[in-house]
């Protein structure tokens, strides 16, 4: 007999997903018999629905349906940014169901009819223990991330009333000295505000705040804020804008990030030559254009730049949080973010946004 269920795992909810009402009272008995809260629905697009109300702790589906398979219902959960991470196991009669098909698609495990109630439980047991670890981490590296900024902040105060010599005169060289750790503190202070929000976006815990924005008056406030960095690199730093529309319905802090992140980076990693933001536009999108002539980016790179923390060969690449996050803005958006670069001959940075505005 499998061990009863505990009292943490009594609780957990999941959703079962079959087209056959007898297979899904079926589950339901199974499930319930270990003390689970299930719920069922009989087709895919209402187990999405179900999903976006309230998200289960697992879901169980079966592969083949009308209208929508397991497969589909499966790729819809693993590529909606706003959902947090939900294990899914697809269950199915036929021999013919491919297993990597539904691994690929983005399921975590495979079980073929008829079930036996001994093999279920034990799949769900080990489902629901991979879930609670998952959560554990990210609560703890977003408690670990709140709790850290807090004396990180007091000591970047401290250290900025030392600087003003509120304290007394300093000489020279503790003056250089803490020049430096206000440097350190401030990098560490945006390292973790960059990991809190990606986090936040990861958790589907970002509310966004659309208003009507003037996007090309928002890009040139940024390439005037930057182009102190690009003189001091010798560089030119323009905005050509060529698109005929000018406002989207955008959460301006949000694509200001994205703007200040990908414009910093090209200059970053530009030693010579010019940086230049484009905006054109395509039926029913707006294009903005990042291109600058630096050092590029490895074919190797570019398929994970996005990943977090995927860091480029480069020597000068930061903690692979900045391109992840941008790539987490423009998705919430509903447009896209992608790069194309050839090592030595610079690299264009690709942010395409729905001109009807965020849905």
């Amino acid at each position: 007999m499998p061990p009863a269920a505990s009292s943490t795992l009594s609780s957990r909810y999941i959703l079962a997903v079959d087209d056959m009402p007898d297979n899904l009272m079926l589950l339901k008995m199974m499930l319930e018999s270990a003390g689970y809260r299930v719920e069922i629905v009989d087709n895919g697009p209402a187990a999405l629905a179900k999903i976006q109300k309230a998200q289960p702790d697992l879901v169980i589906l079966d592969v083949m349906m009308p209208g929508m398979s397991g497969y589909e219902v499966t790729e819809k959960i693993r590529n909606d940014p706003q959902l947090p991470y939900i294990p899914i196991l697809l269950i199915s009669a036929h021999e013919r169901s491919s297993v990597v098909k539904g691994l690929d698609a983005g399921a975590d495990d495979f079980i073929r009819k008829p079930v036996e109630l001994d093999e279920l439980q034990a799949r769900v047991r080990s489902l629901l223990r991979l879930k609670q670890s998952l959560d554990q981490q990210e609560n703890f590296i977003s408690c670990l991330t709140h709790d850290l900024r807090t004396p990180l902040i007091a000591c970047d105060r401290m250290v900025d009333l030392v600087q003003q010599g509120v304290f007394g005169e300093i000489p020279p060289t503790v003056a250089e000295a803490l020049a430096g750790v206000s440097s350190s503190n401030q990098n560490l202070l945006q390292m973790l505000n960059t990991l809190l929000e990606v986090y936040c976006y990861e958790m589907g815990e970002k509310k966004l705040s659309f208003i009507t924005l003037n996007v090309q008056e928002l890009i040139t406030e940024v390439v005037a804020e930057l182009k102190p960095l690009a003189l001091d690199k010798t560089l030119e730093l323009n905005c050509d804008w060529q698109a005929e529309v000018q406002e989207l319905r955008c959460d301006r802090m949000e694509l200001r990030r994205v703007f200040t992140n990908l414009i910093s980076n090209a200059i970053k990693f530009t030693d010579t030559g010019s940086v230049t933001v484009l905006g054109t536009s395509e039926p029913d999108m707006l294009l903005i254009e990042i291109q600058d002539t630096g050092v590029g980016i490895a074919e190797v790179d570019q398929a994970q730049i996005f990943e977090r923390f995927k860091q480029t060969q480069h020597n000068r690449s930061g903690h692979g949080l900045g391109l992840h996050l941008c790539q987490q803005v423009i998705q919430a958006h509903g447009g896209e973010l992608s790069v194309r670069s050839q090592p030595g001959q610079g690299s264009t940075f690709t942010i395409k946004l729905p001109i009807s505005g965020a849905k």
